[in-house]
């Protein structure tokens, strides 16, 4: 069977294919963060803080009775690419027996340049979902992540800023422990306070909870379950666990997700999609899929924060 692409996502879908490469980052997918869309250039994030603004009664009004401090980070969302050459053999035949009902997945595109932006589309997601938590601007590909900008920001509390260490199931408990007890009075019980955790740090909290005396959940586990635990969202001291792919192995960081943005350019101009089959330009089996888009990440209040196992070089 001949396949021909002439389609060109550079319009109106090409927002689409956007989204679905950067927003199908597990943390984004999960909204786990806050999505700041359609930043053209940079966006300015404001947070306001008062003093203890409530004071005695008076018959006149009392003027400085109160503090009003706003503080504000730039959320300046980089550009990247995508620029590649697919042989069009390479993906054809998954392609074709998938229409043929020989695959086991049934929500494969129908058209081979759709199948195409699909496998494009993930490989971008899961970079970005790296990008979010570790993400280095001085490598190609990478904005600065929120390990790297808290890494260097010098107004991050001491107390906020927790050694890590290799953990286990036999010290995840005392780990999460130090965690919790370094959120700010002001913070902890807020409804979307998190405490964002590597893979390793959450698969050893679940082992825990398969039972061994230390932890406190006896020896059959939570539940009398022992390893079979069936989970959903896991809690630690009354705070949400979200587990991601993208924090470094022995890393967490614990924030309000209305205090961490992700921004992008989802719908402007600085976006753009194109699937170019060659074979009429050059007579080759080669597809060229081109995307153009923008990313980054920021927080507002850094006081608010803290981070385990994260080295923090400006203090």
């Amino acid at each position: 069977m001949s396949v021909s692409i002439t389609s060109t996502y550079a319009g109106e879908f090409s927002g689409k294919y956007i989204a679905a490469a950067l927003l199908s980052a597990d943390t984004l997918d999960k909204g786990g963060i806050t999505i700041m869309p359609n930043v053209k250039y940079k966006s300015v994030i404001k947070k306001a803080s008062t003093d203890d603004i409530v004071k005695d009664a008076s018959c006149g009004f009392e003027p400085n009775q109160g503090t009003l401090t706003l503080t504000e980070k730039i959320l300046q969302p980089e550009e990247f690419q995508v620029n590649l050459d697919i042989c069009r053999k390479t993906l054809h035949q998954d392609w074709e027996a998938s229409q043929m009902g020989y695959s086991a997945f049934d929500n494969l595109p129908a058209n081979f340049s759709d199948f195409v932006l699909a496998h494009v589309a993930a490989k971008v997601a899961d970079r970005t979902e790296r990008n979010i938590w570790s993400g280095d601007t001085n490598t190609s590909g990478q904005f600065d992540g929120f390990s790297t900008l808290l890494s260097v920001d010098a107004d991050l509390p001491a107390a906020n800023e927790i050694a890590g260490t290799t953990v286990d199931a036999s010290n995840v408990v005392a780990q999460l422990g130090l965690i919790v007890d370094a959120i700010p009075s002001a913070v902890y019980g807020k409804e979307d306070l998190h405490i964002y955790v590597a893979q390793n740090i959450y698969r050893a909290y679940v082992r825990a909870l398969g039972g061994f005396g230390a932890s406190g959940v006896g020896a059959n586990g939570y539940d009398n379950k022992g390893n079979n635990q069936v989970l959903g969202d896991l809690f630690f001291d009354g705070v949400k666990l979200f587990p991601t792919a993208g924090l470094a192995d022995n890393t967490a960081i614990a924030a309000e997700k209305s205090n961490l943005f992700f921004g992008t350019g989802i719908l402007n101009d600085m976006n753009e999609v194109r699937v170019i089959d060659m074979a009429e330009t050059d007579g080759s089996q080669n597809v060229r899929v081109i995307m153009r888009f923008t990313s980054g990440v920021q927080y507002a209040q850094v006081g608010d924060i803290v981070t385990y196992g994260i080295t923090n070089s400006a203090n």
